[in-house]
């Protein structure tokens, strides 16, 4: 293989790299938005569990009821308020 050869080489891996990063550069950064917020969701979740004691409400800390926060945002935590309220 010629260094001609190998430089096209490069340059085509390249452009194919460059190529797949745009392509799934939206998917990407969706993905670590709900992920970071989902994060915050599971703090929201521990921070109100702190307070049980002194506010009588708590709620599982898994990870469905952090992706629920994250995903929906306040609404969701208080959607899991009222849940939580109408099955006890």
């Amino acid at each position: 293989m010629s260094v001609v050869e190998k430089i096209a080489l490069g340059l085509t891996l390249l452009f194919l790299v460059v190529v797949c990063l745009r392509l799934f550069a939206a998917p990407l950064k969706l993905a670590m938005k709900v992920a970071f917020n989902s994060a915050l969701g599971f703090g929201a979740v521990w921070l109100l569990n702190l307070t049980t004691s002194v506010t009588g409400l708590s709620l599982g800390l898994n990870w469905f009821n952090a992706l629920l926060i994250g995903i929906l945002g306040l609404p969701g935590f208080g959607l899991l308020l009222l849940v939580q309220w109408v099955l006890t």
